[in-house]
């Protein structure tokens, strides 16, 4: 649903920084089958690769990130600064790896401005040196505190995507994103935001959603609005507390569920959101939204949630069947599953000595990426909300069903209520797009009968449920 539009910058259909990696209409091909289909030589399918070029170093303390505590792994290193060598080898090894036309580039952190621009012009200097005839595209994930004009005048030359990470209001904001002395940040960040503006660089907002906010959804969005931002993607916070193996890693949250702790727990970090409240805040967000805003202001979390009623692949791997094929890589090259698997026994290997395609395709990161769906308790498999869900990410797979099965999602409550309310406005839209009618005549549902061309089903979003003449 997202579109190019004019007079704020420039627009085009956006993914997430650091987030989906596939065009919606790209079905991928069976976790199963991919290297059966393959003819000998053939590169695989596409994959990602998300860098953290200065590691987990970063100069606020934000209670909720997950990131921070990484610097344990690293704590003999030297400089938590990616070297030029390892720059290349990332970059050459990540598009001769592929054979497909767009190479994304996904730059988070830490802080990656940390770097300084000049360690990114290198980076533009060296995708021009390897693309081969390939697009690059780079996003850029940043809190925004280190931004001036010099920033942003690079950021719009070179069209990245910026992910601007911003809360809601300042009272919301400033809860849990601090600096490294415990002060507000955010007059800083909304400073960035109007920097991004002004140069008219292309930018997202991505809002997290704490234990507090998420009983604020409309204050969020309509300071959101507000401010001029028209696309913004939700994160839910989930952390545990760290159990026995955590902390012998010497980190402060727990370990995803299928990892080797010793006693693992349900017991969460007081800032996370509570199970149940994260669907009432979509929810919120998702009526007014459908009501007044769609086309003008995007969604992301909802842009996910259509591509299932559309019965196309997810862009994201939070919804996705299998995962697997978003890797990242940390500041000495070192190759990690997941972004959210950045522990010892999730290391695949590095860029330095390794190649990239045979570690995406190793038989330990494909079991890796396959277990998201085989390991779906039964009550997952019977939910009939499973085929926009699919278990969310395994990360949060750590309590048990009702009939007391394990690898249950935290979240599940919210995802149920949350997709089970938006299936008939996902419909009517669903029908609109299948009709290459835009979706926000989904709107005019709520003022009377909508009829669609070319379908004989009538929707009235005004009743209580849909009116269907056949």
């Amino acid at each position: 649903m997202a579109k190019r539009k004019k007079g704020k910058g420039r627009r085009r259909a956006r993914r997430a920084p650091g987030g989906g990696k596939r065009p919606a209409n790209q079905r991928p091909k069976p976790a199963a089958q991919s290297n059966e289909l393959r003819r000998p030589g053939e590169l695989p399918p596409g994959f990602h690769v998300m860098a953290k070029p200065a590691g987990p170093s970063c100069n606020l303390r934000c209670e909720y990130c997950f990131y921070l505590e990484k610097h344990a792994l690293y704590a003999d290193a030297p400089d938590l600064r990616m070297s030029d060598e390892v720059l290349k080898a990332y970059i050459r090894k990540v598009i001769a790896g592929q054979d497909i036309p767009e190479i994304v580039f996904a730059w988070q952190g830490g802080e990656p401005t940390l770097l300084g621009v000049d360690f990114f012009r290198r980076a533009i200097r060296f995708q021009r040196q390897y693309a081969g005839g390939k697009k690059i595209t780079n996003t850029f994930q940043t809190n925004g505190t280190l931004l001036d004009d010099e920033w942003c005048e690079f950021l719009a030359k070179h069209d990245m995507l910026v992910g601007l990470s911003l809360d809601g209001p300042p009272d919301i904001h400033d809860l849990h994103r601090s600096d490294r002395g415990g002060g507000p940040t955010f007059d800083k960040v909304h400073d960035a935001l109007e920097l991004l503006q002004k140069h008219r660089v292309e930018y997202n907002v991505l809002a997290c959603v704490s234990r507090e906010a998420a009983h604020r959804p409309l204050d969020v969005y309509h300071f959101l609005k507000k401010e001029g931002v028209d696309f913004v993607q939700f994160i839910p916070i989930v952390e545990r507390t760290p159990g026995a193996r955590a902390k012998q890693l010497g980190l402060d949250l727990g370990l995803p569920p299928d990892t080797k702790e010793v006693q693992e727990s349900e017991a969460v970090m007081p800032w996370t959101v509570e199970p149940d409240t994260y669907g009432d805040f979509l929810i919120a967000i998702f009526d007014e939204w459908v009501r007044n805003d769609v086309g003008s202001f995007y969604v992301m979390n909802f842009e996910w949630a259509l591509t299932s009623w559309l019965g196309l692949a997810s862009t994201t791997c939070f919804f996705e069947r299998r995962c697997g094929r978003a890797v990242i890589i940390e500041h000495n090259g070192d190759i990690y599953s997941c972004d959210h698997f950045v522990y010892p026994e999730y290391k695949l290997g590095n860029v330095l000595t390794d190649d990239m395609v045979s570690m995406i395709e190793s038989p330990g990161q494909i079991e890796f990426g396959a277990l998201k769906e085989t390991t779906l308790p039964q009550y997952c498999l019977d939910c009939d909300v499973q085929f926009a869900c699919n278990g969310e990410c395994p990360k949060h797979r750590f309590v048990r069903t009702p009939a007391g099965d394990p690898g249950l999602n935290y979240l599940c409550p919210s995802y149920r209520k949350y997709f089970r309310h938006i299936d008939r406005y996902m419909k009517v839209i669903a029908n609109l797009v299948a009709e290459g009618l835009p979706a926000s005549n989904v709107m005019q549902a709520f003022e009377g009968p909508l009829v669609i061309p070319g379908s004989d089903v009538v929707h009235d979003l005004a009743r209580p449920e849909d009116q269907d003449p056949t």
